[in-house]
């Protein structure tokens, strides 16, 4: 680290150097804590609270749902979009039933899309994650008899307890999350390989990564052991970001609104960079897209939601997945999200003692466990007795040209004239968004995402030209990097010696 700055790493520093002397995002890093983009929507009037809890009990109700019906998104993207959540929020002090003001809360993971779930802090910061003995390699899953797990290269790599070594422990929660971790972790190493080849794909990755960059910063920044790590990152960044630009959001975000927020931003940059109304209600829009099943490979039966869910310790081959079943490949007609909209599976409805355990209680109120475990219903639970949100009508009201919705009739009926934001988000996708977000929820999640693009002065919207790489097919899509990734992956320089184990 000889005559770094203080507290900088490599890439930082490089990136110092390349902005003329500007940190990452000029004139300081992002604030790392959330906020309201329209400020507090305290609970007021003389309903009891156990007339609202009623209600929005009832309310809740109203969307379970048995027959599934397929949405525009493929089954992956679900998850896609919970470890992009992942790779830009991390509040730690979530809570239910205690007022908490988002502007206290510290988003522990930096609000930029730059895979620090991933990469963690790089090599000199998180060498737990990386190779001793093959620089710039990340360690991959495990060949590991000795503690009594079957060996499963694909999985991640774990200490002697079964936990992962990665970036963020909260991608190992589920074993569709953890495969799309881990296939990023492989596309890490099959690209490093072709780098230390020097053959036709490693000049690709070293002229994509030069983009936007003088040569002269690389040589004066980057000591040579690191130097095609860090080409391999950014490569991998930025195709990361025009992923989630256009693919993920496309997927779930009418495309007008899309085109619009790249046009305007809604909120004139003057919301907070993590918005409460964002990480509390409308990115969750997610919750209403999880199918009860999954088929994890071709012609085999679908397992149950939550057997998919014992994440935080070794996975068997047995729940090894074909990304062909989650990302549809080359008309691989892979399996559907369910449409964004008001109606949830009946799974969601009945969350396991692992993941819900214990009633709930809301300033003396007490909430059953059974109402606890109601998924949709801890959604506006936290809005109302935790963060108080604005809500959707209040939202549309500062947005131009969007016409706000009445309440649900439950609502209504039971005197409440404000629906809560996450509802009303979904509400908006069912009757007018065709299975995506539009409006205010489109606004917000489009906003977000496209403005801490807008503010890393490094990434896909900053670099001037930039056009995918042609090996990920004729579309840079996640399906097409899953399949290169699958196709891949047995194929890595070394790859005997990243194992754990």
């Amino acid at each position: 680290m000889a005559n770094l700055n203080h507290a900088l790493s490599r890439y930082d520093y490089l990136l110092k150097q390349c902005l003329d002397n500007r940190a990452l995002n000029d004139p300081k890093p992002l604030p790392q804590v959330f906020g309201y983009l329209l400020g507090e929507n305290p609970v007021t009037g003389n309903l009891s609270k156990k007339h609202i809890v009623d209600t929005f009990d009832e309310l809740v109700e109203s969307m379970r749902e048995d027959e599934i019906e397929n949405g525009p998104a493929d089954a992956g993207m679900t998850f896609f979009g919970q470890f992009v959540d992942h790779d830009i929020t991390l509040d730690a002090r979530s809570a239910i039933g205690t007022r908490t003001d988002p502007r206290t809360i510290r988003n522990i993971r930096t609000p930029n899309l730059d895979l620090d779930c991933v990469y963690g802090d790089g090599p000199d910061a998180s060498p737990h994650l990386y190779s001793g003995d093959h620089e710039g390699f990340m360690l991959l899953g495990r060949k590991d008899s000795h503690h009594g797990w079957d060996d499963n290269p694909y999985d991640l790599a774990r200490n002697c307890k079964g936990r992962a070594l990665i970036g963020d422990p909260r991608n190992d929660e589920n074993i569709i999350v953890s495969q799309v971790q881990g296939a990023f972790i492989a596309l890490h190493n099959i690209l490093m390989s072709h780098v230390m080849e020097k053959d036709d794909t490693g000049s690709d990755i070293h002229h994509c990564a030069a983009m936007g960059v003088r040569s002269e910063v690389w040589d004066k920044a980057m000591p040579p052991s690191l130097m095609s790590f860090e080409q391999v990152r950014r490569f991998i960044r930025l195709h990361y970001q025009y992923v989630v630009l256009h693919d993920f959001l496309p997927s779930f975000v009418d495309p007008k609104v899309i085109k619009s927020v790249l046009e305007h931003d809604p909120f004139h940059n003057k919301g907070p960079i993590m918005p409460a109304e964002f990480s509390v209600a409308a990115y969750r829009f997610g919750h209403a897209t999880v199918q009860p099943k999954y088929c994890l490979r071709k012609g085999e039966d679908p397992i149950h939601l939550f057997q998919m869910h014992k994440g935080f310790g070794p996975r068997g081959s047995q729940h090894d997945i074909e990304f062909a079943q989650f990302f549809d490949v080359a008309g691989s007609r892979a399996q559907k999200a369910l449409p964004v909209g008001t109606k949830m599976a009946d799974t969601l409805f009945q969350l396991p003692d692992n993941v819900v355990k214990g009633k709930l209680d809301w300033d003396g109120f007490e909430i059953s466990e059974t109402r606890a475990k109601k998924l949709a219903l801890r959604n506006l639970l936290r809005d109302r007795t935790s963060i108080h949100l604005p809500s959707g009508q209040q939202m549309a009201r500062t947005m131009h040209g969007i016409t706000e919705l009445a309440p649900p009739k439950i609502l209504k009926d039971n005197h409440i004239d404000k629906t809560p934001l996450w509802f009303y988000c979904l509400q908006e996708a069912e009757e007018r968004g065709n299975g995506r977000l539009t409006g205010v929820g489109g606004s917000i999640v489009a906003s977000v995402i496209i403005r801490l693009l807008k503010l890393d002065p490094e990434s896909v919207l900053n670099v001037p030209g930039f056009e995918p790489w042609h090996g990920f097919g004729d579309k840079c899509t996640l399906a097409n990097m899953m399949a290169f990734v699958e196709s891949h992956r047995d194929s890595v320089t070394n790859k005997e010696d990243l194992y754990c184990g």
